[in-house]
């Protein structure tokens, strides 16, 4: 249960990395209500799921799940730049991410 409060905390991350893309520097109301509740929920879970996982585990994990979320979202919905060493680099984050999943706590 606590990987399934980990993976959905990242999710989060996602939502409130991509949101202040759209807030517009905090000026645009419904899209910073949504980014800062993204943000708070995502900690939390975070903090839940860091109740029974290792914290450099469950710290990175977030990170990683928030980091390639945002680049591929960055990608579709921003025309970020996609070419190989930013896509090997993003292989490299969901390998570390699943090397932590597969490691004994």
């Amino acid at each position: 249960m606590a990987w399934t409060i980990l993976l959905l905390a990242g999710l989060l991350e996602v939502v409130w990395a991509i949101g202040l893309k759209y807030t517009a520097g905090f000026t645009r109301p419904l899209p910073t209500l949504v980014t800062v509740a993204a943000m708070v929920a995502s900690v939390a879970l975070l903090g839940l799921a860091m109740k029974s996982l290792p914290v450099g585990t469950a710290y990175a994990v977030w990170v990683g799940v928030g980091a390639v979320g945002t680049v591929v979202l960055g990608i579709v919905l921003f025309g970020d730049p996609v070419n190989l060493v930013r896509m090997v680099s993003v292989a490299l984050i969901v390998a570390g991410i699943v090397g932590l999943k597969l490691a004994p706590a």
